[in-house]
């Protein structure tokens, strides 16, 4: 039977200064001043609309995540008008989690104390790599110095929780440049790493002009050995790509991750929805185009589909896996209304070809996959089909 998962905000900012050409969410390049008050204003109505889906306005927020695009376009003040403004309708948990996206130019880093006064408490940084010359095959708009300064800046501005945002996997990129981007990050101390391997998706510059790769057997070789480096500095892995010191794991990944609720706004958001009352799951997703989700007055969806009791048992496992606990039997009912027996044979013949096991932990069994099947993550879904 489904119970009420915890409740997260989603809230998307789709323009940038310039389009990476690995990037395939949804952002567009600013040519022209931003209609940052219209599209403030429009985030806020939205949400008002989302909230009115709730079947219990007395949740609190877990967490909120205002990613992009690129959000440090805007200013403090538009941001702490909107978050001044949902909390008079949602409480907020004591120990809420509010990250902003921003970029390392320099034009951004200015702001950052004005997001730490307008309540955002967790930045996470888009450095992608401290070599300038890959930065340049990325596209993007920032150099290593600007990194480490823009790093400087956010602690000077209070911020004692952020991410760094770091690729690997470059174009021709060695084994010890990616190891060095690594040391490079670990040594500004941040509590959070993102660190992911560069994929080339449809609909991307890259996609239609492939740049040349590092192989599988160099590939294997930068994550095992960045894999080790993080954790001999303290970085414990939690998460396929996530790696946090000091218990700094992210809140509203975790949520995600677990199959919980997140309400989405803005361009192209995404959301998903528990009715417990009717036993039924959502998603939704918001319309494209800026001007569109502008213009538009109240209902800015663009779908809203209902998930099927065996759609979600596979959606739950392909986020659940991802974390090197992995999931409880508890957890996998509550979260999709599914009864574990309906998945407890595939489960045990991926425990059966030494891909997942039964992990006995202080809060009880859990089912994780092992080191070849956290490799192979994409084969033990596929079993789940």
């Amino acid at each position: 039977m489904l119970k009420k998962p915890p409740l997260s905000l989603y809230i998307h900012v789709p323009w940038c200064n310039r389009k990476c050409p690995y990037c395939d969410f949804n952002s567009h390049e600013s040519n022209s001043p931003l209609p940052e008050k219209e599209y403030i204003a429009a985030l806020y109505s939205d949400f008002l609309y989302e909230l009115s889906k709730l079947p219990d306005q007395r949740v609190e927020l877990q967490s909120i995540f205002i990613g992009g695009g690129t959000p440090s376009l805007f200013r403090g003040d538009s941001y702490r008008f909107l978050l001044s403004s949902i909390k008079d309708h949602l409480n907020f948990s004591e120990n809420i989690e509010i990250t902003l996206e921003a970029n390392p130019g320099s034009s951004d880093v200015k702001k950052f104390s004005s997001y730490r006064e307008a309540g955002i408490n967790r930045l996470s940084l888009g450095i992608q790599s401290f070599d300038d010359k890959k930065l340049q095959k990325l596209g993007r708009i920032h150099d290593k110095q600007q990194s480490i300064d823009a790093i400087r800046i956010a602690k000077q501005a209070g911020f004692k929780n952020f991410n760094l945002d770091l690729m690997h996997g470059l174009p021709e990129q060695k084994t010890e440049e990616a190891l060095d981007d690594l040391q490079t990050a670990i040594d500004t101390t941040p509590n959070h790493i993102s660190w992911y391997q560069l994929t080339i998706e449809p609909n991307t510059v890259f996609y239609s002009h492939t740049p040349i790769l590092p192989s599988d057997g160099e590939l294997i070789d930068i994550q095992e050995q960045g894999n080790a480096l993080l954790e001999a500095n303290g970085y414990k892995q939690y998460e396929v790509s996530a790696f946090a010191i000091g218990g700094k794991t992210s809140l509203h990944n975790r949520n995600y991750w677990s199959f919980g609720d997140y309400i989405g706004i803005g361009a192209g958001a995404h959301g998903k929805l528990t009715l417990v009352n009717e036993q039924r799951i959502f998603r939704t997703r918001k319309v494209r185009q800026p001007d569109q989700y502008i213009t538009r007055k109240k209902n800015r969806d663009a779908e809203i589909k209902e998930v099927s009791p065996e759609e979600r048992a596979l959606e739950f496992l392909m986020n659940a896996l991802r974390f090197k606990a992995g999931f409880s039997q508890e957890l996998f009912e509550k979260r999709t209304g599914v009864a574990f027996s309906d998945i407890s044979q595939k489960v045990q013949t991926q425990i059966d070809k030494g891909l997942m096991y039964k992990n006995l932990t202080d809060k009880g069994q859990f089912y994780s996959t092992t080191k070849k099947g956290y490799r192979f993550l994409n084969s033990v879904l596929e079993e789940f089909l």
